[in-house]
């Protein structure tokens, strides 16, 4: 039996009718669509009882694709572990109605729309705009990368933001720790973080993982707040890189020496046509020199160089808006525990993690299940 009453909202999704069913309780009132993305589909509601507005994403079908799957309990379990003003909230995880179930409910903070759709909108910009949005975001990748975490998928689909202009990181799918030996087998692909805003290292050495990625990151969306337009849009990976040499210049031997001696990514950047040192006020002609500054130290194609984000929040451009005292908050007290990322997933066990997850934020589910439970050999983690 349900913990409460239920009702069935249908909402514009992606499957094959065009609609998503949101099994909901009944005390919520839809408002509208907010967004759909490879994992799910997100829609607002109003809590009847308290007026609250609030945002949940149905995750269909969850365990389907262990990949996937695994991806999800991943960012369940980061936002769980994270404290942070600009890192989406999980406020809450709807109940499943039973141990088999399906289909997954997380329940955030609403936010009106991503900075990817401000930047294309008829919305007038200034540079003040510009600071307030990554002053925001680096005090949230300050705070990730300080728990031991990199995001790896930084753009701004994923920067959410609200009428107040206020910014929150969300999407940790394919985040990973930072030193240390828990890792999934990577290759060259499409998945790790979004073309366009790819560290050079990224698509020369696949298994790169630190926190010089997110700063990269951090310096095209920059940039593409300036001009409204993608600084690197490469149409495949070696395209990428052939864009990033011709806008900044063909790389030292000082700053590709990160790079295999004899590689096949050596080989590669040698082939790439002539280009000189950027010129950028020439690239970004609208931005002023304390944003120039900004980027150019973002943009560094040697990791090791490339600026950190407490180094980036004393820069210039950030004069009147950071605070040293906003590091107390920004800085993690203690590492995110990646022991929970250590295993092969399989849908079994994807679901018995998962229907943990849920039963921390309602543990009367383990009492409504336990004989159901009792039939089952779970993970030792749900404490039948």
């Amino acid at each position: 039996m349900p913990l409460y009453k239920l009702q069935d909202v249908v909402v514009d999704g992606q499957n094959s009718s065009g609609k998503s069913t949101f099994r909901v309780p009944v005390h919520l009132k839809f408002v509208r669509k907010v967004g759909a993305g490879a994992y799910g589909c997100v829609a607002s509601f109003t809590d009847t009882r308290t007026g609250d507005k609030i945002a949940v994403k149905k995750i269909t079908n969850a365990f389907d694709d262990l990949l996937d799957g695994k991806r999800v309990l991943r960012e369940v379990k980061l936002l769980r572990a994270c404290c942070h003003p600009n890192i989406i909230k999980i406020m809450d995880m709807f109940p499943p109605q039973g141990i088999n179930f399906k289909d997954i409910y997380i329940v955030t903070e609403v936010m009106e729309t991503d900075l990817n759709r401000v930047i294309y909108s008829k919305q007038n910009l200034t540079e003040e705009h510009h600071v307030y949005f990554i002053h925001q975001v680096l005090r949230g990748l300050i705070y990730l990368h300080t728990s031991n975490v990199v995001h790896r998928d930084m753009k701004p689909n994923n920067l959410l933001v609200n009428r107040n202009c206020d910014v929150k990181i969300c999407d940790f799918g394919l985040a990973r720790v930072l030193e240390t030996e828990v890792e999934e087998a990577q290759t060259p692909t499409d998945y790790v973080v979004t073309r366009w805003y790819r560290a050079p290292e990224v698509v020369l050495l696949a298994s790169e993982y630190t926190a010089a990625i997110d700063m990269w990151s951090v310096g095209c969306i920059l940039s593409e707040l300036i001009n409204r337009k993608p600084l690197v849009a490469g149409k495949d990976h070696l395209d990428q890189i052939r864009k990033i040499v011709g806008l900044l210049g063909n790389p030292t031997e000082e700053d590709i020496h990160w790079l295999p001696p004899n590689g096949a990514a050596r080989a590669f950047l040698k082939k790439c046509p002539a280009a000189a040192r950027p010129d950028w006020p020439t690239i970004l002609p609208s931005a002023s020199p304390k944003a120039l500054e900004a980027v150019e130290s973002m943009l560094r194609f040697d990791p090791s160089i490339r600026i950190t984000g407490m180094e980036a929040l004393r820069l210039k451009y950030f004069d009147g808006t950071f605070k040293e005292s906003d590091l107390t908050i920004d800085t993690a007290s203690v590492p995110v525990d990646w022991t929970f990322d250590s295993f092969e997933p399989t849908k079994s066990l994807l679901q018995q993690l998962m229907y943990a997850e849920l039963a921390s934020f309602h543990p009367e589910i383990l009492d409504r299940d336990r004989d159901e439970l009792a039939g089952v050999e779970y993970h030792d983690c749900v404490e039948a």
